[in-house]
């Protein structure tokens, strides 16, 4: 149940239906004027929240943390649009709330006009039942954003094959036949002169080949980061205002006014 000592408790919970079902965040709260209890609660309802419905109070409580309500979450998104202030309901407002959630006054018999809890300044919309002033009033946009997932980019690593070529010198020995004359008079080294017969000498050659073999090695970082960008989106709705004429066959107005000049 909720009492008076729980009001400043309720602003800014969530409110939940009798399915448990998120209804919208407690904005304002009315209180009974004779009795100072808890009646009228708004919520925030709606795309971005931007609309403001009436729930009852009558049967909630407050349930681990959150606002449990007596009706469900389609009563709220029906409920009529009455014409609220930000202190006051008057009693034919009330009454079609009533009307529509099927709830009655607790003291039998009377209907209590709901006044705001949390002192929001405002104008007054309901001066009583005698009060034969008529209240105008217009629909205003109210946007927000909301973060939304739009996609998705990741990083995938795969090999790929390629053909690379490298140039690459290398060398080869070759052999080749010198000859050296023997004067007769000069020094023939290790021949031996007048010596015949068979003899071999052989030369060992070399050559250079390529040889291939492969490292891997790290050659840069790659990583995925966001950036924020701002832009301008233009949001159109539709919007509501009423427009108050005088209904003065008779030019009772203009008779006053010609009166007082």
């Amino acid at each position: 149940m909720i009492t008076k000592d729980m009001t400043r408790d309720l602003i800014g919970r969530q409110a939940v239906d009798t399915h448990g079902a998120k209804v919208g965040k407690i904005g304002q709260v009315y209180l009974d004027e004779r009795s100072e209890t808890p009646t009228w609660a708004t919520v925030n309802t709606g795309m971005f929240g931007t609309k403001e419905s009436f729930v009852p109070l009558q049967g909630a409580d407050i349930d681990d943390g959150a606002v449990s309500l007596a009706v469900a979450k389609d009563e709220v998104k029906e409920s009529p649009h009455v014409g609220r202030s930000d202190e006051r309901l008057t009693g034919s407002e009330e009454g079609q709330l009533r009307h529509h959630y099927g709830t009655q006054d607790a003291a039998a018999g009377r209907s209590g006009h709901g006044t705001a809890a949390d002192g929001t300044a405002g104008a007054d919309r309901g001066r009583g039942a005698s009060d034969d002033a008529m209240v105008r009033h217009e629909e205003r946009l109210r946007v927000g954003t909301e973060s939304e997932e739009t996609g998705r980019v990741a990083l995938r690593k795969y090999v790929v094959t390629e053909d690379q070529t490298v140039t690459v010198p290398v060398s080869h020995e070759e052999v080749r036949v010198e000859r050296e004359p023997i004067d007769r008079d000069g020094d023939a080294g290790t021949a031996r002169s007048g010596a015949m017969g068979e003899e071999t000498h052989e030369a060992t050659l070399h050559a250079e080949r390529p040889v291939v073999d492969k490292t891997t090695e790290a050659v840069e970082k790659v990583r995925l980061d966001t950036r924020t960008v701002t832009e301008d989106e233009h949001v159109s709705d539709t919007v509501r205002k009423e427009e108050i004429d005088v209904d003065d066959p008779q030019q009772a107005l203009r008779r006053d006014r010609d009166a007082r000049s």
